[in-house]
């Protein structure tokens, strides 16, 4: 779903650059939810040049944030009378627009009453893994349902390699490379759960974000960083699940 909705983006602000490029100048996020609104109702710089009273109103009960869309709108229709869009094809260009902010919009919903159930459940087991830095609802789901029962695993660094995440370092003589490969083995749900939790983790957590640190001062490139940060954060994983005890950030 998520990825879904990263490509419906991308496909958005291309089509936006073809019929009013200086749109996302307007914004800092184009797909809050005022600027969602917006281009459910317009989409082309030529909508924006003449909005009528009826529609303008239309648009306005719909929002949350009546001053700020007004105020939008006005400054979208200022920049419209001097857009350098296409201005060919832009009903078909308009209407692609429209479907696609439809379609992230109900994809967004879904996520959120998926995330719900999550929660739910997450309640229901009360897994101490919920209290690791970086861990969201998402990915404890993901964690949970890949590693299954922790006594498969008789060690942490099993764990790490079920994950894919044991490196392969190359070597030769005194040269260690800084680009370590990750191992393509083991579940790629799980690899990809920790590294996304590592990604929040290395930055809101003292101990993990120390060793991020020390990683990158060691001349290791952010990812393979990154990598190191999930494998430190399968140990922590296995010692909590293993000894079924909350995590206690240190400081």
């Amino acid at each position: 779903m998520i990825s879904s909705i990263g490509d419906l983006k991308r496909k958005t602000i291309a089509l936006l650059d073809q019929v009013f490029p200086e749109y996302a100048s307007s914004f800092s996020y184009i797909f809050g939810k005022t600027s969602k609104e917006i281009l459910s109702s317009f989409q082309s710089a030529a909508n924006f040049e003449d909005i009528s009273l009826d529609k303008l109103n239309d648009l306005l009960d719909r929002v949350s944030h009546k001053k700020f869309a007004d105020k939008k709108l006005k400054e979208l229709s200022r920049k419209a009378s001097s857009s350098f869009a296409v201005n060919f094809c832009l009903d078909s260009f308009s209407l692609q627009i429209k479907m696609i902010i439809k379609q992230i919009s109900f994809i967004q919903n879904q996520v959120s009453d998926v995330e719900d159930e999550i929660n739910l459940l997450l309640d229901k087991f009360d897994s101490p893994i919920t209290t690791i830095t970086g861990i969201g609802s998402v990915n404890v789901a993901t964690i949970l349902g890949e590693i299954g029962n922790i006594s498969r695993f008789s060690n942490p660094s099993k764990l790490v390699a079920y994950a894919g995440l044991d490196a392969s370092v190359s070597q030769s003589g005194e040269y260690e490379s800084t680009r370590n490969k990750m191992s393509k083995r083991g579940s790629p749900y799980l690899r990809r759960a920790l590294f996304q939790s590592a990604l929040i983790a290395e930055f809101n957590d003292p101990v993990f974000s120390a060793y991020y640190q020390k990683k990158m001062s060691e001349g290791k490139h952010h990812l393979v960083a990154t990598n190191a940060v999930a494998r430190k954060l399968c140990h922590t994983i296995y010692a909590v699940l293993t000894k079924n005890e909350d995590y206690q950030v240190q400081a």
